[in-house]
């Protein structure tokens, strides 16, 4: 399968482990950029972690989970080459792949459950981007 990158802050870290052992589950290699526990640290860190994998081709894809998913998902889309989405459910992350080619799922610990998410993550992974009248607005995202 395909190396996707993960990494969260402390309020992301239970979510994080989830999402590694589904994606290991699935056979997928699992590049984990931390955090390793539940002591504070900062989500921009992990979030540039992951958007710099996915950006330079380490990664496929890349998953990144903070408390509401918001600030983690600007630092990683600060990443040139880097276009992560918030999504809040499965028909969101499905859209993601298809509109917007996203290449990293961010996800909100606090504000979704754990079944939600696991939706979230197979609908991010087994959607396809759509291309055509897309592709044109994607590559404007990176211009």
């Amino acid at each position: 399968m395909s190396v996707i990158a993960i990494g969260s802050d402390h309020a992301g870290y239970v979510l994080k482990s989830a999402v590694a052992d589904w994606l290991k589950e699935a056979g997928h290699e699992v590049l984990d950029l931390g955090t390793n526990g539940g002591e504070s640290v900062d989500y921009p860190d992990f979030g540039r972690a992951v958007g710099e994998a996915v950006a330079s081709g380490k990664a496929e894809k890349g998953v990144v989970v903070c408390g509401s998913g918001i600030g983690i998902s600007i630092a990683a889309n600060r990443v040139k080459g880097a276009r992560a989405a918030l999504c809040m459910n499965g028909l969101m992350a499905r859209l993601s792949r298809q509109h917007n080619d996203a290449n990293i799922l961010a996800l909100g610990e606090r504000l979704i459950g754990i079944e939600t998410a696991r939706d979230c993550l197979n609908e991010f992974l087994n959607t396809p981007f759509e291309g055509g009248r897309h592709q044109r607005r994607v590559d404007k995202l990176s211009a």
